[in-house]
């Protein structure tokens, strides 16, 4: 299971980095900065989560897999950058599974430490979804975590999902089951384009 999980986040950070290159398209941005913004997508929510939770080195400095996965897929990106826009709708399918994945282990990174669940869910929300806050605003984009789309409402119900599923399972329904319900409720937001209400002030 550790194994499929480990295989899951490569895959994840790969979704990631090609959404994180992708969003330099028209903003002047060269190569470099391509780049980093690949990399700030795709690891910044796991080096936030080990930065609060005081895992040091981050896991990327300790497996550095993660950078050469950012490096080959930003630069693949920039040369395919039109037939990957193309098929962008594919690409917000991975994301799902990519935020299942990250939610998921930002838990049982943050459980691992012996967090209260409170914190272990946070984890996983942060985990899921600050490197996309970190491209949004180096993009001058509002983040997508803060707009009328069902990002991190998803990423809280798996999270409550796991400590429910918990207390009737072994670890190996509870995985599955976790990144299931974060994966399929970020699916039906997504087809069915589901969001909270906006706030605004009446004139």
């Amino acid at each position: 299971m550790n194994e499929i999980i480990y295989a899951l986040d490569l895959f994840g950070v790969a979704v990631l980095a090609i959404s994180g290159s992708l969003a330099a398209r028209g903003k002047g941005i060269d190569l470099f900065g391509v780049i980093v913004l690949a990399f700030v997508t795709a690891v910044g929510g796991g080096t936030f989560r080990d930065l609060v939770l005081g895992n040091t080195p981050v896991f990327w400095v300790k497996d550095t897999v993660y950078i050469f996965i950012v490096l080959a897929l930003s630069s693949m990106t920039v040369v395919f950058a039109n037939h990957i826009q193309r098929k962008r709708q594919w690409l917000l399918y991975m994301d799902a599974l990519g935020l299942a994945t990250f939610n998921l282990i930002g838990i049982q990174v943050a459980q691992g430490t012996g967090a209260s669940p409170t914190i272990c869910i946070m984890m996983g929300v942060m985990t899921g979804t600050v490197g996309g806050m970190i491209r949004d605003v180096l993009t001058n984009d509002i983040p997508l975590i803060l707009r009328e789309d069902l990002y991190a409402i998803t990423a809280i119900s798996g999270g409550l999902g796991y400590f429910l599923l918990s207390h009737w399972f072994s670890h190996e329904v509870v995985i599955p089951a976790t990144m299931a319900i974060t994966f399929l409720f970020r699916v039906i937001a997504i087809r069915w384009h589901l969001s909270l209400p906006t706030f605004a002030l009446k004139n």
